[in-house]
């Protein structure tokens, strides 16, 4: 295989790493170029954070040995979160760059960066007063402002909302320096990484591309060694199937050979039979699921008295079957929405009514508080002894083992199961009660990804109503047939094209809201003070200069899409040449940028000139 022409900046050469009897690391030797953007996966415990530790110095290797040049500058986000408690915000994030407040504060990519990870409005607050998410995102920020050229990031987008990780995608993608990133977020991966390290057994493989990519590969793999794991086979062949048939963003940088793919997905059915999984959640729930109307919803009363509305005058009605993903931005009601469809916050002067049938399952954000000295097993038959998937009877050991505890795992106590494990001995434990309404608050957060096919493929069974909240692009589109965003507006709106037209909304909000703040500004003190900013219209001479940019701008989007047809055709033929393909993969992801620049300032030309 072609390496890349930039050079080496971390070489690992045969390094080994064990913890007790446990090898994670078996004599794995990889290396990081200048430029290369890493995705890796794994199973949780499998060693992917002891690999990137081992790759920023910060753990040394048992056997082996890593190598930097020495023009390499990295900097590393771990899931540790060790910040100095007695600093502010403004003091961790900029404080190593030696500039004076007015230099950094004028630099547009220090504020670029601020905003895009939400911690500019945090700067003056000491560490001590942050959440453990407000924690990490300060971490993060504070990396990407370092003036590196290596940036290694561990679960970079847990605590980020949907805009938040679209943001950091594009940032990393932009700013053309290696980046080593561990996600479980396979939009994210898809979107940052060139290339694909798997972590398992105590080694390393290596592949092509971003997630797309590697379930190909190792679909294809798995099809060609004829292994024994039949149900990993059957996994990765239903998760191709879903990307094929799925929309053209999830399927336009197919690198590997697509005849070969095309065949091994030949005879793999849909991954839900929404009809009768409809008609049996009918029977299971009857004609009246949850509903609320005229709903009215706040956060809690602060100290001094106030409170935000959250929703007001909601009325909504969930039906037998139907399968929702919400989205919105940190704080704009989610959970709080959850907890008025399961009943345990009031939503007077509106109601609530729940059907006789129905049965709620709860996966929240926070961790049961079990007994550490209780078997996982103990715990999960505690709940049930069987369950149903569809038409197939599983034990708890069963429902257990395909959410990733062994049997020998199984008899392990809760006490000593890492973050992840508790997370999915949670959802072990939801499942296993049969509900048949299921709210899910970030069922994603510290699960790998070969977990999250076995939950998904667990889902597409599941006869029941479905409401989950995510910042995960692709578990929303895979397990849900519709989307609904909260804007804070007191709403909640409907969106048919999904999270697309969700982050179009949010660009078009953010862009009003500028343009507001700006008419406030230049308003006399006294007029601001009595109302609103009333809208100024554009004269007759910027309605026609607005006419002019939009037809310049839709001739320059017809091309630039005419460029990323060509792009993708292009793919597919250098399917056999690597370094062509990274070549065209670089310029395809400048092209779409461009575009959806472009389509963004046709949009403001176009309310300019009242179209």
């Amino acid at each position: 295989m072609t390496a890349p022409p930039n050079p080496v900046l971390i070489n690992a050469e045969k390094i080994s790493k064990s913890f007790g009897i446990k090898p994670l690391l078996e004599s794995v030797s990889v290396g990081v170029h200048a430029g290369q953007r890493i995705g890796v996966v794994g199973l949780n415990g499998g060693g992917k954070t002891t690999l990137l530790e081992i790759l920023a110095g910060i753990t040394e290797p048992d056997d082996g040995r890593v190598s930097r040049a020495g023009d390499a500058r990295v900097a590393t986000v771990t899931q540790r979160g060790d910040l100095p408690d007695d600093a502010t915000v403004a003091e961790v994030v900029v404080g190593s760059l030696g500039l004076a407040e007015h230099e950094w504060a004028g630099d547009p990519r220090i504020r670029d960066v601020l905003t895009g990870i939400g911690v500019a409005d945090l700067l003056d607050r000491p560490i001590t007063a942050l959440s453990g998410g407000q924690r990490r995102r300060v971490a993060l920020a504070a990396a990407l402002v370092a003036d590196v050229n290596v940036v290694i990031l561990d679960e970079p987008t847990n605590h980020l909302d949907i805009e938040g990780v679209q943001w950091l995608a594009q940032h990393l993608v932009a700013r053309g320096d290696a980046v080593i990133v561990v996600t479980h977020d396979r939009w994210f991966l898809d979107t940052v990484a060139q290339r694909t390290w798997e972590v398992h057994a105590g080694r390393v493989d290596e592949y092509e591309g971003g997630y797309n990519d590697w379930v190909f590969a190792r679909a294809e793999r798995t099809r060609l060694a004829d292994t024994a794991e039949e149900r990993r086979r059957n996994l990765a062949r239903k998760e191709l199937a879903w990307l094929r048939r799925g929309p053209p963003a999830r399927t336009s940088k197919p690198k590997y050979r697509i005849e070969a793919a095309e065949r091994l997905i030949a005879d793999v059915p849909p991954p839900r039979d929404s009809v009768t999984l409809s008609a049996f959640a009918k029977r299971r729930l009857g004609r009246v699921v949850i509903e609320l109307e005229d709903a009215h919803l706040s956060t809690p009363v602060a100290p001094d008295g106030s409170s935000t509305v959250l929703l007001d005058g909601l009325t909504w009605r969930l039906t037998p079957g139907e399968r929702i993903g919400l989205v919105g931005v940190n704080g704009s009601g989610k959970t709080t929405l959850l907890r008025a469809l399961a009943g345990e916050v009031p939503v007077a002067p509106g109601r609530r009514i729940e059907g006789k049938t129905v049965s709620i399952g709860w996966l929240r954000q926070e961790l049961d508080d079990l007994d550490p000295d209780q078997r996982v097993l103990d715990a999960v038959e505690a709940v049930a002894g069987r369950m149903m998937v569809g038409d197939k009877e599983l034990s708890a050991s069963q429902l257990a083992e395909r959410l990733g505890f062994s049997p020998a795992r199984q008899r392990t106590p809760v006490g000593d199961l890492s973050g992840g494990e508790r997370r999915r001995l949670q959802l072990t434990r939801v499942l296993m009660a049969e509900p048949n309404v299921l709210l899910l608050d970030e069922p994603t957060n510290d699960l790998d990804i070969d977990t999250l096919q076995q939950v998904e493929d667990l889902l597409d069974g599941w006869a029941g109503t479905l409401v989950v909240i995510s910042h995960d692009r692709y578990l929303i589109e895979r397990i849900c047939d519709s989307t609904w965003a909260l804007f804070g507006d007191g709403e909640l709106t409907n969106l048919p094209r999904g999270i697309e037209q969700y982050l179009e909304r949010r660009k078009a909000l953010a862009r009003a809201e500028i343009r507001s703040s700006k008419r406030v500004t230049a308003t006399p003190g006294p007029a601001v003070a009595k109302g609103p900013s009333v809208p100024v219209k554009s004269s007759a001479a910027e309605h026609r200069e607005a006419r002019k940019t939009m037809g310049r701008l839709e001739r320059q989007i017809d091309k630039l899409a005419a460029r990323e047809a060509r792009l993708h055709s292009d793919l597919v033929d250098a399917a056999t040449d690597p370094a062509r393909l990274i070549e065209l993969d670089t310029e395809l992801k400048r092209v779409v940028a461009e575009k959806g620049q472009a389509e963004a300032d046709w949009l403001d030309a176009a309310e300019l000139a009242g179209e």
